[in-house]
Order: structure tokens, then C-alpha cells, then sequence
């Protein structure tokens, strides 16, 4: 379109309008080949798109990471434990553990994968085997490029005076240097003293 045609067209839209709409791209587009424009927005939204589906994809990806960490942690979280306990504690507080204390297990893995990158997260491990006799261990997670923990989840036995047993459920975290005991909750035994961990 020749340029003194454009200019005409953009100076009677104005008027027509009040100068409260801007002028179609059409008619103030530069001398450039409607081709080439028309070339040069496709590129532009396919630039834009590819960066978007880059971003999903970096999100999701990490997402399906956290996710992948979190079912298998929260589904070793409650194996781990049952092993621990043995048939004759687990037929005794295993339904109160499941409602009370592994709930409280699954808060503190998801707050743990929130702090954590995708990289540190695919790199986690977490112990299999559980301490039996009267040892606290029921599993570690660990980074499995350092070996180091990040946080030891423990069960100890409480018997306060004149009182029964108890089973205290609770985490050490490396922040602290595993100093604090973070409680999740306790689970009342009885007055006889309960067999040791791990006995089938």
C-alpha cells in the first residue's frame, strides 16, 4: 500500500474515532512486505511459546521429581516403621500410628523436598534397615552424593513415674547437628514393659 494511502487512512481513522482508538496494525505498520511482518509475528510467537513450554517443562519436571521423592519416602516412611516394630508391637499401634504419627512423617518429607533442588532431590536416599532391640533408628534419609543424613527419624521409649510406657515418635535434623528432638507425637503402650523392636 503506498505510503501517502496509509497516511490518509490512519489521520481519517483518528477523526472517525477521537483519537480513542489506535489505529489496525495494518495501516500503521512501516514499509515492511505484509509478508515479512506476518513472518516476523509467527516468529515471535514461536519464540515465545518455545520459551513458556521450556519453563512448564522445567516446572513439571521438578514437580514430577518432588513428587517421585515424596511417594516413595511417605511409602518407605510407614515400611520402614512396621518392620521396626514387629508383628506384636504393629498388631497393637499400628492403626494409631497411621492416623497420629506417620501424617506428621509426611509434613516433615514434603517440607524437606521444598527446601531441597531437583538435582539434590533425585540424589536422596533413604536407610532400609531399622534398628531392632531398644535402639531408636527407624530410618535416615541421607544425601546419597555426600553420604551425609539430612534428618534421622527415631522411636524411644518412655516410662515416666508412676506412669506406663510410651512410644515417643520423633526427628533429628542436620541443621542442629542432630541435637534437638522434634517430637511427632507418643503412642501409649501399657504398664508391662513392650517386647524389643523388631521382633516378628
Amino acid at each position: 500500500m503506498p505510503t501517502w494511502i496509509r497516511k490518509s487512512l490512519v489521520v481519517m481513522f483518528t477523526i472517525l474515532t477521537f483519537g480513542l482508538v489506535t489505529p489496525p496494525q495494518l495501516i500503521i505498520a512501516d514499509a515492511k512486505s505484509p509478508g515479512s511482518q506476518k513472518a516476523d509475528i509467527q516468529g515471535d510467537a514461536i519464540n515465545h511459546d518455545s520459551q513458556s513450554h521450556e519453563l512448564t517443562a522445567t516446572f513439571i519436571h521438578k514437580d514430577s521429581e518432588k513428587n517421585h521423592f515424596l511417594e516413595l519416602a511417605i511409602t518407605e516412611a510407614e515400611q520402614q516403621s512396621i518392620k521396626k516394630f514387629g508383628t506384636t508391637i504393629e498388631k497393637r499401634i499400628g492403626d494409631e500410628f497411621r492416623v497420629i504419627i506417620l501424617p506428621k512423617m509426611e509434613e516433615v518429607i514434603m517440607s524437606l523436598s521444598d527446601e531441597l533442588s531437583e538435582e539434590q532431590l533425585a540424589n536422596l536416599v533413604i536407610t532400609k534397615q531399622p534398628t531392632g532391640g531398644t535402639s531408636e533408628k527407624i530410618f535416615h534419609i541421607i544425601d546419597g552424593q555426600t553420604g551425609k543424613d539430612l534428618i534421622r527419624f527415631h522411636v524411644r521409649r518412655d516410662h515416666p513415674p508412676l506412669d506406663g510406657y510410651y512410644f515417643n515418635f520423633h526427628y533429628h535434623t542436620s541443621k542442629d547437628q542432630f541435637q534437638a528432638h522434634h517430637i511427632l507425637g507418643e503412642i501409649y503402650w501399657d504398664k508391662n514393659t513392650p517386647p524389643n523392636w523388631n521382633i516378628q
